[in-house]
């Protein structure tokens, strides 16, 4: 699937990290759409590349959320 699955998957992390992390975003709807894919891209890849998980296992869909949960507050500390 490579990074076309990586980026759906990091749209449904994104949502996935929203419901998780309540609370008022700066950017709206979008822009924490756009985090969730960044992060699910970025954890994703980083965690295959460091040997932690290989594509396809449930542990790479972990990964995505917590990547974009940690886009995301990093985002709403930036943005306060």
């Amino acid at each position: 699937m490579g990074l076309l699955g990586a980026i759906i998957i990091g749209f449904i992390a994104g949502a996935i990290a929203k419901a998780l992390m309540p609370g008022k975003d700066p950017g709206g709807c979008l822009i924490t759409s756009l985090l969730g894919i960044g992060g699910a891209v970025v954890a994703t890849y980083l965690g295959q590349f460091l040997g932690l998980y290989y594509p396809g296992e449930r542990a790479g869909f972990i990964g995505a959320v917590i990547g974009a949960m940690i886009l995301l507050a990093l985002y709403r500390a930036m943005k306060d």
